[in-house]
């Protein structure tokens, strides 16, 4: 399976390198193509890169890692996406990272299924640090990752995928429920940034039974 990474940022960067290690190939996008094909060459052989259309048509599962800011521009350069499934990992966190922009009625994955109306959109991935990606990071403790969407195929291969990248993957229901999931991506942020935690900082949830 190829997946696509949808941008060269620190989020893009540790996604790519995460999938190729898990011997996954990985196509990279990006507005500016030689950046993507910079990060793919030194990723290796399971990478390659170029323009966010020609990432989009080569996966038939993508990755948005981008701002909320940045996900409808990247979805207009995309071309075909009918039946793609798009994993928004975006928090619509303001310039100064203390609000959410988006929220309570609508989330970032809502709109960007409102954009995308024949993908199929999954939320997952947004309550995870770039510097938490890496498996050699974790060794520590398995982390959590919430999947929420409403295509039950595409969110079984987002939870597939974040099980091969060492994730322990949880059903968090359909898409609407990312209006509780990007507060709680913001809550990371505030205990990672703004209440010394530090960027390896991440929730979960203990099933008590």
């Amino acid at each position: 399976m190829k997946i696509a990474v949808i941008g060269t940022g620190s989020i893009g960067a540790a996604y790519a390198r995460a999938l190729a290690e898990a011997k996954l190939e990985v196509v990279i996008g990006a507005r500016d193509p030689a950046k993507a094909a910079a990060l793919a060459q030194e990723i290796g052989a399971q990478a390659e890169g170029g323009g966010i259309a020609a990432a989009f048509k080569l996966a038939d599962t993508a990755i948005l890692a981008l701002p909320y800011g940045a996900v409808a521009g990247a979805l207009a350069e995309a071309g075909e996406l009918t039946g793609k499934v798009l994993v928004d990992v975006s928090n619509p966190v303001s310039e100064d990272f203390k609000d959410l922009t988006v929220g309570l009625t609508t989330s970032a994955a809502e709109q960007t299924q409102a954009a995308a109306p024949a993908a199929r959109v999954v939320k997952a991935f947004n309550t995870v640090f770039a510097a938490l990606v890496p498996l050699q990071a974790r060794q520590g403790g398995a982390l959590q990752v919430f999947v929420a969407g409403d295509d039950d195929d595409a969110t079984a291969q987002v939870r597939k995928l974040a099980q091969a990248l060492g994730f322990i993957a949880v059903d968090a229901g359909p898409l609407r429920n990312s209006r509780f999931l990007e507060p709680v991506g913001m809550m990371n942020i505030q205990f990672g940034f703004f209440l010394g935690a530090g960027p390896t900082t991440a929730p979960s949830w203990a099933h008590v039974s």
